[in-house]
């Protein structure tokens, strides 16, 4: 007879072997950081780079954390923008902390599940308290709190929050007038609204026609007019359209616009519709009190989000929602199989997250955000966030004194939007900057882009805001400096140089 063979393994927990690989894996990350500026800040690999480097298998044999943090360098390294840079200004921040990177850490060594209340107590405890907290350092009013019978949820992102405030909002429109009419259904937003909205919209069901993009405009630094929003709501209403729900935004994605608040519920009011703020980015400065008036008029509406995963310190993932109306949530999104099924549930008296999200199973987030605001408090938070601010201001401010330059719309929070632009006298004052002159200006801005973020000094991104090319600076790396800014405006101002040479006819 064949005696039985075994095969002997290391226990993939084992913490001896965790203890050696940890502060392997620390050390590195603490390099990275300190080291950072030694990197370009946008990668420069082409597509496919990787799949040249890598084994087309994975290993049949375990490999040595040596040698796979040897291709981490020299490998993974080099195909990654460096979103921690101090020289990185493109799309939004998003801001990491050592207290957000060991809160991350401890979740995923925790590794609980908390889908309900018995999965995890304190996974929900925590953060249900953590979402009190940072309410009420919004000054949210008190229906969005669980103190004030409303409450918050840490989901993974924007997106994520609206699809189910949207599946919230249709099913009880639906309830009103049947739920065959979901073909009649719209939602409002404007044309500055972030994209996914579209895409949840689609999700749940909304025709992609009935999503109406309101048309903003410069003049109103792209915020939504709610004289705007009627017209449209009212166009629709004769038509026999049922509005649902309105978007509104506190810091747009290509001009951080801020949509007035209270002027905007009250049309949505007056048509029955369920408003969500989404403040992803701007919502992080309303902690400090110069800034929480951009809300003004949040509580007419009926939910509000924001990332603390882009300006808040708290790493990916991590989008703080609060709902006046959990109940809402919970109509549409629970479940209750006899599997799940428990005393502290079945009793009504705890909260099962499982039923304010899509997913059944969640992460431990609340963890890291806790652990940011119990290391730095609110006065130091208050002022990395304005530490950001004043760095934008000086940046606004060197753009303004250079007369090959303009801010296209003024400066919210910590993002400069600018471009450069024809300054000859004839020019100026005239009425001849045609569409062709507009065009051209977007191309030498365009081309502008490339060379800066070409030179792998700094690395900013644009957007295409009423047929201008603009460029976006947003200030929001941890590891950003004033002499960072300084040195990104050295790199604009070279590169315009051999640019304003390129387009000398302009000039």
């Amino acid at each position: 007879m064949t005696p039985l063979t075994t095969t002997t393994t290391t226990n993939p927990m084992n913490s001896d072997e965790f203890r050696r690989q940890g502060h392997m894996l620390i050390d590195f990350i603490a390099d990275y950081h300190s080291n950072i500026e030694q990197y370009p800040v946008l990668s420069r690999v082409k597509p496919g780079y990787l799949r040249q480097l890598l084994p087309p298998s994975a290993p049949y044999e375990a490999e040595p954390i040596e040698e796979i943090m040897k291709d981490i360098q020299t490998h993974i390294i080099p195909g990654i923008t460096h979103w921690q840079h101090p020289s990185y200004f493109a799309y939004f921040p998003c801001s990491s902390s050592t207290a957000g990177i060991l809160g991350e850490l401890l979740a995923a060594g925790f590794g609980v599940v908390g889908f309900n209340w018995e999965a995890s107590p304190a996974a929900t405890e925590l953060e249900t308290i953590v979402m009190d907290w940072f309410g009420e350092m919004l000054s949210l009013p008190k229906p969005y709190l669980f103190s004030g019978g409303g409450g918050g949820v840490i989901m993974g992102t924007t997106c994520e929050a609206f699809i189910v405030m949207l599946v919230a909002a249709r099913d009880q429109k639906l309830a009103e007038i049947g739920k065959d009419k979901i073909g009649k259904l719209v939602v409002y937003c404007s044309d500055q609204t972030h994209c996914a909205l579209q895409k949840a919209a689609k999700v749940v069901g909304i025709r992609p026609g009935n999503v109406r993009a309101v048309a903003t405009t410069r003049a109103a630094a792209f915020a939504l007019s709610p004289d705007s929003l009627e017209s449209a709501v009212l166009a629709d209403v004769e038509m026999g359209w049922v509005p649902l729900f309105l978007c509104a935004t506190i810091g747009t994605t290509s001009t951080t616009a801020v949509d007035p608040l209270k002027p905007l519920c009250h049309v949505a009011k007056e048509y029955g519709m369920w408003v969500h703020v989404d403040a992803a980015y701007g919502g992080s400065a309303c902690i400090c009190p110069e800034f929480r008036h951009v809300i003004d008029g949040v509580e007419g509406a009926d939910s509000f989000s924001l990332n603390a995963h882009k300006w808040f310190f708290t790493t990916l993932d991590c989008c703080c929602l609060w709902v006046k109306n959990p109940d809402a949530l919970k109509r549409s999104l629970s479940t209750n199989p006899e599997y799940l099924r428990n005393q502290a549930s079945d009793s009504g008296g705890v909260i099962d997250y499982k039923d304010w999200q899509l997913t059944l199973s969640r992460r431990f987030r609340s963890l890291k955000l806790w652990m940011v605001l119990r290391s730095y408090g609110v006065a130091n938070l208050r002022s990395f966030l304005r530490g950001h601010v004043a760095m934008a201001k000086a940046f606004e401010k060197l753009v303004a004194g250079d007369d090959r330059f303009e801010v296209v719309v003024p400066r919210r929070f910590a993002m400069v939007c600018f471009r450069m632009t024809r300054t000859t006298p004839s020019s100026e004052g005239s009425d001849d900057d045609d569409d062709g002159d507009e065009g051209a200006n977007n191309l030498m801005n365009k081309k502008l882009l490339e060379r800066v973020n070409g030179s792998g000094r700094v690395f900013m991104t644009h957007a295409l805001v009423g047929g201008i090319y603009l460029l976006r600076f947003a200030v929001g790396s941890t590891l950003t400096e004033a002499e960072h800014v300084m040195e990104a405006w050295k790199v604009i101002q070279e590169h315009a140089d051999a640019i304003q040479g390129d387009y000398k006819h302009l000039y």
